[in-house]
């Protein structure tokens, strides 16, 4: 007999045994490799319930393979320990009076788990939407002499994109190295005709965990959100902001994006250079270095920073271990801008206990989301931040996709993650910490503005919405470790 005639006289045992074997082969990966619990219960579910497609689910999307690949990109001292580029863990700038009293510990907790001081001597300067931001950023390119690095999750060939396709090309042809690099997602999968246009011009682009060969795309559930320009490794832009039209409200109006990004001088560019030069090394093999991309900087401003790196390659947990400690030291106020609010369970009890204190907690969030599922998984779990004392502000349209968060008028935090378990765990995220009264001050007004025109959301709405609805946003919500 052969081996098929065997195989299909005993298929039903042979199915079974092969069931079994993916249920326990991805079971026993989970529990040795996933720290969140609810991540891991559902993953394991999955498994059991639905053995193939759980194991092929599994493979493609919850496994993290990142990790050792690029820490052997990293830049590595002699005895062999990864390093970041020129920095020491030297704690003796970190007084009382720099960062600000209490925060102190705070910077600390930021430098134990970054490995990056605080550094001053900043200068960090807000420019809302594409409107503002867009040509400021265009005018650095265009000024640029050495070097232009730009990495943008979305990137758009319309009108927002076309200038910097233009600029970029003017720049690489008149002898500035310039590289670029997009995610292989957001920037398109099958078609990305911002890629293109880029490369027809000769622009060097590089698309960040891309194949269009499956078995070579290994990544599909991993995302570079970070959007970082670095000109000449002395002008820094970073924050929500990805390049399309829809961020030009002048012409988008009510359809269109609101969102903040930063332009920044002064040592902590180099946070900025290191990351993206980091991702560069990762997604095309080289390393880019030397005075062109790492000139020394001196001091441009009064603010202390420091770039917070965070992906499936970092240390997992590192942007909301730094979140936690911001709400941990909130003494008077905590004010949160975010698009997607989805926080893990250690931030909602952060959250939580700082209410529970008495500190003023903000939180602003867009009234209507441009995912549904999101939104809806949302609204089941908004009690839980409302029953404890926190408020929660509707923003009416252009929807607000920035993100922002400040403390006691102190400290800020701003950059690419939203308040979700893709940003905090699954995609590449970059955020800058600052220690600045003046800072924060500027921007809680702009928080003040947007809780001006809000709605503010009452722990009796969510409640009384009807049981059918209250089940859809119950049903999102465990959707979440699969998103």
């Amino acid at each position: 007999m052969s081996v098929i005639h065997w195989l299909l006289g005993h298929w039903a045992p042979v199915s079974a045994l092969l069931y079994l074997a993916l249920a326990i082969a991805v079971s026993v990966h989970v529990l040795l490799a996933k720290r969140d619990v609810r991540a891991t219960v559902a993953w394991v579910g999955l498994a059991w319930l639905s053995p193939v497609i759980g194991a092929v689910a599994y493979l493609l999307f919850g496994i993290n393979r990142i990790n050792r690949k690029a820490s052997r990109l990293l830049p590595t001292a002699p005895d062999g320990t990864a390093q970041r580029r020129g920095y020491t863990l030297d704690l003796d700038h970190l007084d009382a009076s720099a960062p600000g009293g209490r925060l102190v510990a705070l910077a600390r907790l930021g430098e134990n788990l970054s490995h990056l001081p605080i550094v001053g001597g900043n200068r960090v300067e807000p420019r809302a939407n594409g409107d503002d931001a867009y040509p400021d950023m265009l005018a650095a390119i265009r000024d640029a002499r050495h070097s232009i690095a730009l990495s943008s999750y979305i990137f758009r060939d319309d009108a927002a994109g076309a200038p910097f396709v233009a600029a970029l090309a003017e720049a690489q042809a008149r002898g500035v190295a310039v590289r670029v690099l997009l995610d292989g997602m957001g920037a398109g999968y099958l078609l990305a005709p911002g890629v293109a246009a880029l490369r027809r011009r000769g622009v060097p682009t590089a698309r960040f965990l891309h194949s269009l060969a499956p078995w070579r795309m290994p990544y599909l559930n991993l995302r570079s959100h970070r959007k970082i320009l670095v000109v000449d490794g002395r002008i820094g832009f970073t924050g929500g902001l990805n390049i399309g039209s829809e961020n030009l409200l002048a012409r988008a109006g009510p359809d269109g994006v609101q969102d903040l990004h930063f332009r920044i001088e002064g040592p902590v560019v180099r946070h900025l250079m290191d990351c993206f030069a980091e991702d560069w090394a990762f997604t095309t093999g080289e390393q880019l270095a030397g005075e062109r991309w790492f000139p020394e900087l001196a001091g441009r401003g009064a603010i202390y920073a420091r770039g917070l790196a965070s992906g499936p390659d970092e240390s997992v947990g590192r942007l909301a271990w730094t979140i936690a400690g911001a709400l941990g030291r909130a003494e008077r106020s905590v004010r949160i801008v975010t698009p997607y609010f989805l926080p893990e369970q250690t931030l909602m009890a952060a959250l939580t206990l700082a209410a529970l204190r008495g500190v003023a907690v903000d939180i602003v969030i867009p009234a209507r989301g441009n995912h549904r599922v999101m939104d809806w998984a949302a609204w089941a779990q908004h009690d839980q931040v409302l029953e404890p004392g926190c408020r929660l502000h509707l923003a009416p349209p252009p929807f607000d996709h920035s993100k922002l968060m400040t403390v006691d008028g102190r400290w800020a935090l701003f950059g690419s993650a939203n308040w979700d378990a893709r940003s905090l765990r699954l995609n590449f995220e970059f955020n800058v910490e600052c220690y600045s009264p003046e800072l924060a001050g500027a921007l809680d007004a702009r928080i003040d503005k947007k809780i001006a025109a809000a709605r503010p959301l009452s722990l009796a709405e969510v409640r009384a919405r009807p049981l059918p609805v209250q089940i859809r946003d119950g049903v999102a919500r465990l959707l979440l470790p699969y998103l």
